[in-house]
Formats: C-alpha cells, structure tokens, sequence
C-alpha cells in the first residue's frame, strides 16, 4: 500500500499509545542512534556451543523440545567466529532461571519463561560466566544485547502465588477491548503481567538497571504489543536516558507500527514486514516489487536508519527452508544476505543463517549451531559471501549509514530489478540486485553522470571479483548482473 495508507493496526495504535500518527523524530532521537552501522549476530545459548560439560543436567540432543547444552562459557569461547565473520554486536535469547523440568514436553531452553529475572539459569552457567562473557566481548569490540522478557513469568513460576496481585485475571481478559486485548489477556496462558500495578513496574525498571550492571549494552525487548503502553514508554525513556539502545519485537510490524513505537521512544523494531518481502521476492518467485514498496513505506518511519531487517529468527521457520532444494536454498540465502548487506538499517543474522542452514516451523528452527570444522563446501561458500558482504557494508559509509534512493526502473523488469543509491559525505554508491534466473543486461534511463566501465565491490568465494558491471553513458544506466545476487558500485 502506499506510505499514506496506514493500516487499520496502526490507527488503533495511535490511540492506544496516544500519539500522532507518524513523524516524532525528535522525541527518537538518542545516543543510541550510534547503532546505525551496527550488525548484530542472534545467538540462542542452549542451542549455540557446548563449553562446560559439567552443567550439562537432563541434556537430550536428540530432542528438540530439549535443553542441549550449549552455555554461556561456550559462547564466550566462540566469541572469536562472531567477530571474524564481522558482526558487532551479540543478541543473546534469555538466560534467566528457568522452570526445572518439562511443561508440555519442553524445556525452558529458550529462556522466555523466567522464574528469576535476576538469576542465571544453571544450564547457562552462572551471574559470573555472565560477567566473564560481557567483559570478553568488549574487549573484541563486541556489543551486548540482552533478550527482555517484560510481559509475563513462567508456567508456574513460584511469583504467581506469593504476588497474585501482580498479574491479570481472565476477568481482566474478558472486561478488555481493542489493544487493551493484547496488554490485559494472557500470552500462549502465561502468567501475565500487570505493569499498572507500581510493584510490577518497579520490579521490571530494576531488572533494566540489574542487567545494565552486568555490561549489557542494549535491551532487546519480547513481546511489545502485549505491555502496557504507558510503562513501555516510562521504560525506554529511561534506557534512552542511561544511552541503552532499545529493540522491539511486535510480531508482523510493518512502517506504520515501527513509526508508533519509536515515536514512543524505543530506538527500532524489526521490520517483519521487509522479512516478508524478501523471502516472498528472492525465496518465492514473488519478484522485488513488494520490496521496493516496504522501502518506500520506511523511509517515512522516524529513524529508518535503525529499524532492524532481517531474514529469519528463532520465531520464524529458516529462510533456505523457503525451497525444497538446498542447493538452490543456498544460492537464494547468499543473495538475501548480500541483499540485506545493502539496506538502509541494521543487519540481524540468526546464527546459522550465515551458512544457510535449514529447519521448518519452532522447534525446527532450533537446530544446534554447526561450525567450521563440520561445514561442506556449500556452506563454506555461503559463509564467505556473507562475510564479505559485511566487509564491505563496514568499509562503506554510504552502505554503513548512508541515505537510500530507489531508482525508477521499467515496469516490465521491475519484478527482477531493484536499483537505489546510497549517499553519505562523499561516498555514493549504486547498489542492483537481479532476481532473474539468468545472468542478465539491463539498460535503463537514468540522470546520473556518466561512469565509466566499473565493477561491485564484492566478492565471490576464493576472493574473486564478482561478475558484474556498471556503466553509464548517453543518459542510461547499463548493467550485467549474474543470476540471484545483489551487487554494488562506487560512483565516481
């Protein structure tokens, strides 16, 4: 839909959170905008590297469902193959204590049902391995971002029965209507919070601070459209203030939804709307034309610089899943990747998408974390590709933190073709990406000045120059792009 169409979610947010229906930058606007140009790396403890086999209690590999042993010494020492393929910033999944046992036949594993906010679950290690995994990762230069889980308890948790004032009753539930709906009903039947009681409220604002004391650099909060809007907007004013960058997570947020929440005040929300675009476009045969619409709807947000893209979570079933074949899953994963490497905003990997790896719907998604030494060449290749693409992204102001321009294509290509600039000081490049089966050459009208004959800037595994050029002349654009892939060039 064009920008100015809002959807119906987003007005009936703007009146829940009391706000105007876009603009707010200023009110935004924070220290925490020094993540533009941040790429961050997902990792899920349990599921990421095993490295003190001693806290390894009720371990089944073989189950999904199951906790598998990885921890937070293993994470530390894997520390290094974050920041080598180029990431700068590690977002963990919760690590609070969680239920012993199973409910429903799952583990805690995942760490959304605390028992504890201030305590480390034993699987994980303890408050010290925490500690020790902050301090290791700052000094290599690497952010932290903790997971936040606002909304609810655990199944049971032992805080149901000693503040049952705390939480929302099913006669909450039943009086509420329109987003109300979402704040005071229960969440898959978890305890929920209510975060008008002002014990809740003190009890979640300390947690922010407890974590902060810990090292934690920003806060990725679960579950934003099911916590009151009032103390939402009272919590991030207050990590805004302490320089704590603040990401959200509503399930299916489009621009309208980004533009209510950071004009509320959090820092970014993942743009599942531009997820979707990119497996329907690259993964799907729905061609790029739903991407340059999500862009053109983002550039409207109050800070589209930070607004988190990605192609897959622990939510979501794996991007390469998007086709039968894994081959072609690899190729399509490497191109997104490249892709998403070109984007205004803030690249998020989930570990394991960097080498394209497969899984279906939670828990399938969920499979331990492969390394190096047990890649095949596909892998290897797709992990090289990625980690050039971050190369580059780095060494690029214009792709770092520049503006983004769509270009005008012809409509009978732009099902294939998606071609912008992205500027900053200096710095413009042209960035192109082909959806076509085949290596294909365009020729487009174009007002740019003339260039002469150039190559992209990235590379193909074995450290190849891609096979792609650009040049400009006679008032067109003349491109030849390889098959499934994103390119760019530095224009001079």
């Amino acid at each position: 839909m064009p920008f100015n169409c809002v959807s119906r979610t987003a007005l009936l947010l703007s009146a829940w959170l009391g706000l105007p229906l876009m603009g707010g930058a200023a009110q935004s606007t924070q220290t925490a905008s020094s993540w533009e140009g941040q790429i961050i790396y997902q990792v899920m403890p349990d599921r990421f590297f095993d490295g003190d086999p001693s806290n390894d209690q009720a371990v089944n590999r073989a189950d999904l469902h199951a906790w598998h042993g990885g921890d937070l010494a293993g994470l530390t020492q894997k520390l290094g193959y974050i920041q080598d393929l180029g990431a700068t910033a590690l977002w963990m999944t919760p690590v609070y204590q969680q239920k012993a046992g199973l409910t429903d036949g799952t583990a805690g594993y995942h760490g959304y049902w605390p028992y504890d906010f201030r305590s480390v679950d034993p699987h994980f290690g303890t408050l010290d391995s925490f500690k020790a995994l902050t301090s290791a990762a700052h000094r290599l230069g690497l952010k932290i971002m903790l997971d936040q889980v606002i909304n609810h308890y655990g199944y049971g948790a032992p805080a149901t029965a000693q503040h049952p004032g705390w939480f929302h009753t099913q006669a909450d539930c039943d009086r509420a209507s329109g987003p109300q709906k979402d704040t005071d009903c229960a969440l898959s039947g978890l305890p929920d919070l209510n975060q008008t009681v002002p014990e809740v409220s003190q009890q979640l604002l300390g947690n922010a601070d407890f974590w902060r004391q810990q090292g934690v650099d920003a806060f990725r909060y679960d579950a934003v459209k099911h916590v009151d809007p009032g103390f939402l907007k009272t919590l991030v004013a207050r990590d805004r203030a302490a320089g704590t960058f603040t990401l959200g997570e509503y399930f299916g947020a489009d621009a309208g939804i980004i533009s209510q929440f950071q004009t509320a005040g959090l820092s970014s929300l993942f743009d599942f709307a531009l997820q979707d675009a990119l497996r329907g476009g690259i993964m799907s045969n729905r061609g790029l034309s739903g991407v340059r619409t999500v862009l053109e709807q983002d550039a409207g947000t109050p800070q589209p610089g930070l607004i988190a893209a990605f192609l897959d979570n622990h939510d979501l079933p794996r991007f390469a899943n998007g086709t039968l074949f894994e081959d072609e899953g690899q190729t399509r994963t490497a191109f997104a990747l490249r892709a998403l490497m070109t984007l205004k905003g803030i690249p998020v990997i989930w570990q394991g998408t960097e080498i394209a790896m497969r899984g279906g719907a939670d828990p399938d998604n969920r499979r331990d974390m492969r390394f190096p030494d047990v890649w095949t060449p596909a892998e290897k290749a797709v992990y090289d590709s990625t980690k050039d693409a971050i190369a580059v992204r780095k060494a690029s102001p214009a792709l770092s933190h520049g503006d983004l321009k769509l270009l005008d294509v012809p409509g009978q290509v732009s099902s294939d073709l998606l071609v912008f600039t992205r500027s900053a000081g200096a710095q413009t490049v042209l960035v192109a990406w082909n959806n076509g089966k085949a290596r294909q050459t365009y020729s487009v009208k174009s007002k740019l000045g003339g260039q002469a004959l150039t190559g992209s800037l990235f590379h193909d595994p074995g450290n190849r120059a891609q096979n792609a050029a650009l040049s400009v002349r006679g008032g067109y654009l003349h491109l030849s792009l390889p098959a499934k892939t994103a390119a760019v060039f530095e224009l001079k």
